[in-house]
Protein backbone atom coordinates (compact mmCIF):
# COMPACT_ATOMS: atom_id res chain seq x y z
CA UNK A 1 0.00 0.00 0.00
CA UNK A 2 1.14 3.60 -0.64
CA UNK A 3 0.24 6.49 1.41
CA UNK A 4 0.40 9.99 1.77
CA UNK A 5 0.37 12.05 5.08
CA UNK A 6 0.21 15.82 4.99
CA UNK A 7 -1.52 18.69 7.34
CA UNK A 8 -1.87 22.27 7.72
CA UNK A 9 -2.18 23.25 4.31
CA UNK A 10 -3.89 26.28 5.68
CA UNK A 11 -5.47 26.75 2.74
CA UNK A 12 -7.00 30.55 2.07
CA UNK A 13 -4.87 31.98 4.79
CA UNK A 14 -4.22 36.09 4.52
CA UNK A 15 -0.51 35.13 4.66
CA UNK A 16 -0.55 33.57 1.71
CA UNK A 17 1.00 36.02 -0.99
CA UNK A 18 -0.90 34.60 -3.81
CA UNK A 19 -3.78 32.19 -2.28
CA UNK A 20 -4.70 30.71 -5.51
CA UNK A 21 -0.96 30.13 -6.51
CA UNK A 22 -0.49 28.24 -3.23
CA UNK A 23 -4.10 26.50 -4.24
CA UNK A 24 -2.57 25.24 -7.23
CA UNK A 25 0.62 23.77 -5.94
CA UNK A 26 -1.23 21.51 -3.26
CA UNK A 27 -3.48 20.32 -6.68
CA UNK A 28 -0.42 20.13 -8.63
CA UNK A 29 0.93 17.81 -6.13
CA UNK A 30 -2.38 15.72 -5.37
CA UNK A 31 -2.38 15.24 -9.47
CA UNK A 32 1.27 14.34 -9.37
CA UNK A 33 0.51 11.37 -6.95
CA UNK A 34 -2.78 10.21 -8.10
CA UNK A 35 -1.33 6.81 -10.08
CA UNK A 36 0.58 5.32 -7.08
CA UNK A 37 -1.17 6.53 -4.00
CA UNK A 38 -3.76 4.24 -2.70
CA UNK A 39 -4.65 6.26 0.76
CA UNK A 40 -4.19 10.15 1.41
CA UNK A 41 -4.14 10.88 4.92
CA UNK A 42 -4.87 14.61 5.72
CA UNK A 43 -4.11 15.82 8.94
CA UNK A 44 -5.63 18.58 10.10
CA UNK A 45 -5.98 22.33 9.16
CA UNK A 46 -6.44 21.61 5.65
CA UNK A 47 -8.54 24.69 5.33
CA UNK A 48 -7.29 28.00 6.92
CA UNK A 49 -11.30 28.61 8.03
CA UNK A 50 -14.23 26.50 6.51
CA UNK A 51 -18.03 26.82 8.14
CA UNK A 52 -20.60 24.55 6.35
CA UNK A 53 -24.26 25.91 6.03
CA UNK A 54 -27.13 23.96 5.26
CA UNK A 55 -28.15 25.34 1.65
CA UNK A 56 -24.66 27.43 0.45
CA UNK A 57 -21.34 26.54 0.52
CA UNK A 58 -18.85 28.91 1.06
CA UNK A 59 -16.46 30.81 -1.53
CA UNK A 60 -13.31 29.41 -2.77
CA UNK A 61 -11.40 26.00 -3.04
CA UNK A 62 -12.81 25.13 -5.70
CA UNK A 63 -9.98 23.85 -7.45
CA UNK A 64 -8.60 21.62 -4.52
CA UNK A 65 -12.39 19.87 -3.86
CA UNK A 66 -12.51 18.82 -7.55
CA UNK A 67 -9.07 17.20 -7.43
CA UNK A 68 -10.03 15.84 -4.44
CA UNK A 69 -13.24 14.22 -5.17
CA UNK A 70 -11.75 12.95 -8.80
CA UNK A 71 -9.30 11.26 -6.76
CA UNK A 72 -11.90 9.75 -4.24
CA UNK A 73 -13.50 8.81 -7.75
CA UNK A 74 -10.99 6.78 -8.96
CA UNK A 75 -10.42 4.43 -5.88
CA UNK A 76 -8.13 6.59 -4.14
CA UNK A 77 -9.52 6.36 0.19
CA UNK A 78 -8.71 10.03 1.49
CA UNK A 79 -9.32 10.74 4.85
CA UNK A 80 -9.14 14.31 6.58
CA UNK A 81 -8.39 14.92 9.95
CA UNK A 82 -10.18 17.91 12.21
CA UNK A 83 -8.19 20.65 13.12
CA UNK A 84 -8.34 23.35 15.13
CA UNK A 85 -8.28 25.60 12.27
CA UNK A 86 -11.10 23.54 9.90
CA UNK A 87 -13.23 22.16 13.31
CA UNK A 88 -16.55 22.97 11.33
CA UNK A 89 -16.68 20.36 8.59
CA UNK A 90 -20.00 18.67 8.82
CA UNK A 91 -21.59 16.50 5.91
CA UNK A 92 -20.87 18.56 3.05
CA UNK A 93 -17.61 17.76 2.44
CA UNK A 94 -17.95 13.83 2.96
CA UNK A 95 -21.21 13.62 0.80
CA UNK A 96 -19.79 15.65 -2.46
CA UNK A 97 -16.25 14.45 -2.05
CA UNK A 98 -16.80 11.08 -1.01
CA UNK A 99 -13.65 11.85 1.67
CA UNK A 100 -13.84 9.94 5.42
CA UNK A 101 -14.00 12.83 7.90
CA UNK A 102 -11.83 12.16 11.26
CA UNK A 103 -12.96 14.10 14.41
CA UNK A 104 -10.62 13.31 16.61
CA UNK A 105 -8.01 10.48 15.62
CA UNK A 106 -7.66 7.56 14.33
CA UNK A 107 -5.69 3.93 14.82
CA UNK A 108 -5.08 2.70 10.88
CA UNK A 109 -2.98 -0.51 10.50
CA UNK A 110 -1.33 0.12 7.45
CA UNK A 111 0.69 -3.17 6.14
CA UNK A 112 0.94 -4.58 9.08
CA UNK A 113 1.94 -1.42 10.83
CA UNK A 114 0.09 0.46 13.30
CA UNK A 115 -0.15 4.19 12.66
CA UNK A 116 -1.76 6.49 15.52
CA UNK A 117 -3.48 9.65 13.41
CA UNK A 118 -4.39 13.14 15.07
CA UNK A 119 -4.37 16.60 14.12
CA UNK A 120 -2.78 17.26 17.94
CA UNK A 121 -4.52 20.53 18.68
CA UNK A 122 -5.66 18.45 22.18
CA UNK A 123 -2.53 17.08 23.15
CA UNK A 124 -0.30 18.10 25.79
CA UNK A 125 -1.02 21.00 28.68
CA UNK A 126 -3.16 23.75 27.02
CA UNK A 127 -3.48 27.17 27.80
CA UNK A 128 -6.85 27.69 29.60
CA UNK A 129 -7.92 30.07 26.61
CA UNK A 130 -7.34 27.84 24.08
CA UNK A 131 -9.11 24.86 25.89
CA UNK A 132 -11.88 27.28 26.36
CA UNK A 133 -12.42 28.31 22.52
CA UNK A 134 -11.69 24.25 21.43
CA UNK A 135 -14.54 23.39 23.79
CA UNK A 136 -16.73 26.50 22.59
CA UNK A 137 -16.18 26.26 19.12
CA UNK A 138 -16.66 22.18 19.18
CA UNK A 139 -20.49 22.50 20.90
CA UNK A 140 -23.07 22.34 18.95
CA UNK A 141 -25.52 24.70 20.27
CA UNK A 142 -22.50 27.10 19.82
CA UNK A 143 -22.27 26.35 16.75
CA UNK A 144 -25.55 26.65 15.68
CA UNK A 145 -25.47 29.97 17.27
CA UNK A 146 -22.47 31.23 15.02
CA UNK A 147 -24.29 29.70 11.52
CA UNK A 148 -27.05 32.22 12.46
CA UNK A 149 -24.36 35.26 11.76
CA UNK A 150 -24.18 36.37 8.36
CA UNK A 151 -20.87 35.18 6.88
CA UNK A 152 -19.85 38.75 5.52
CA UNK A 153 -19.42 39.03 9.62
CA UNK A 154 -18.17 36.02 10.48
CA UNK A 155 -15.25 34.70 7.58
CA UNK A 156 -13.37 38.07 7.50
CA UNK A 157 -13.60 37.95 11.30
CA UNK A 158 -11.62 34.26 11.31
CA UNK A 159 -9.47 35.32 8.51
CA UNK A 160 -8.09 37.72 10.63
CA UNK A 161 -8.04 36.39 13.83
CA UNK A 162 -6.01 33.61 12.10
CA UNK A 163 -3.53 36.15 10.28
CA UNK A 164 -2.75 38.11 13.92
CA UNK A 165 -2.96 35.10 15.24
CA UNK A 166 -0.12 33.59 13.00
CA UNK A 167 1.71 36.65 13.10
CA UNK A 168 1.96 36.99 16.84
CA UNK A 169 3.16 33.24 17.03
CA UNK A 170 5.99 33.37 14.54
CA UNK A 171 8.10 30.45 14.12
CA UNK A 172 8.79 28.56 16.90
CA UNK A 173 12.39 28.83 18.82
CA UNK A 174 14.71 26.17 19.75
CA UNK A 175 13.21 26.12 23.13
CA UNK A 176 10.18 26.41 21.48
CA UNK A 177 10.33 23.54 19.60
CA UNK A 178 11.13 21.53 22.41
CA UNK A 179 8.71 22.57 24.85
CA UNK A 180 5.95 21.63 21.72
CA UNK A 181 7.49 17.98 21.49
CA UNK A 182 8.49 17.10 24.60
CA UNK A 183 4.34 17.40 25.11
CA UNK A 184 3.60 14.79 22.17
CA UNK A 185 6.83 12.26 23.34
CA UNK A 186 4.99 12.33 26.69
CA UNK A 187 1.54 11.59 25.17
CA UNK A 188 3.34 8.95 22.95
CA UNK A 189 5.35 7.19 25.64
CA UNK A 190 1.88 7.45 27.86
CA UNK A 191 0.02 5.68 25.15
CA UNK A 192 2.44 2.63 24.31
CA UNK A 193 1.82 1.80 27.68
CA UNK A 194 -1.43 0.84 26.79
CA UNK A 195 -0.92 -0.16 23.02
CA UNK A 196 1.57 -0.71 20.41
CA UNK A 197 1.82 1.60 18.11
CA UNK A 198 4.58 2.23 14.81
CA UNK A 199 4.42 5.73 13.92
CA UNK A 200 2.30 8.37 16.01
CA UNK A 201 1.45 11.17 12.90
CA UNK A 202 1.19 14.68 14.11
CA UNK A 203 0.22 18.07 12.67
CA UNK A 204 -0.39 21.09 14.47
CA UNK A 205 2.90 22.47 15.38
CA UNK A 206 4.30 23.02 11.77
CA UNK A 207 7.96 21.35 12.45
CA UNK A 208 8.79 18.63 10.39
CA UNK A 209 10.45 15.56 12.11
CA UNK A 210 10.78 12.27 12.49
CA UNK A 211 12.00 11.37 16.19
CA UNK A 212 12.84 7.54 17.55
CA UNK A 213 10.59 7.52 20.91
CA UNK A 214 11.14 3.99 21.39
CA UNK A 215 13.29 0.84 19.56
CA UNK A 216 10.55 0.17 16.92
CA UNK A 217 8.15 3.21 17.63
CA UNK A 218 8.24 7.00 15.81
CA UNK A 219 7.00 10.33 16.21
CA UNK A 220 6.36 12.25 12.93
CA UNK A 221 6.09 15.63 12.81
CA UNK A 222 4.63 16.69 9.36
CA UNK A 223 5.21 20.16 8.89
CA UNK A 224 3.51 22.78 6.94
CA UNK A 225 2.61 23.96 3.46
CA UNK A 226 3.10 27.56 4.04
CA UNK A 227 7.02 27.87 3.48
CA UNK A 228 8.27 24.07 3.38
CA UNK A 229 5.47 21.90 1.65
CA UNK A 230 6.34 19.20 3.35
CA UNK A 231 5.00 15.59 3.19
CA UNK A 232 5.67 11.46 4.79
CA UNK A 233 5.23 8.69 2.33
CA UNK A 234 4.63 5.15 3.20
CA UNK A 235 5.88 3.04 0.49
CA UNK A 236 4.76 -0.19 1.94
CA UNK A 237 7.39 -1.01 4.44
CA UNK A 238 9.01 2.31 5.40
CA UNK A 239 8.04 5.83 6.36
CA UNK A 240 9.76 9.05 4.77
CA UNK A 241 9.88 12.37 5.18
CA UNK A 242 9.85 14.44 2.00
CA UNK A 243 9.68 18.12 0.72
CA UNK A 244 8.34 19.38 -2.70
CA UNK A 245 11.27 21.28 -4.14
CA UNK A 246 11.37 25.08 -4.18
CA UNK A 247 10.14 26.88 -7.14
Amino acid sequence: MIAYFLSDLHLGAPYFPDSRAAELKVVRFLDSIRHDADAIYLVGDILDYWYEYRYVVPRGFVRFFGKLAELADSGIKIYWYIGNHDIWIFDYLPSELGIKVIPTFSIEDIDGKKFYLTHGDGIGKLKPSFKFLRALFRNKFCQSLFSAIHPRWTVPFAYNWSHHSRKAEGQPSPEDATRLTDNFHAFARDYLTKEHIDYFIFGHIHLFRSEQIAPDSQVIFLGEWISRCSYARWNGQDLTLHQLPNP
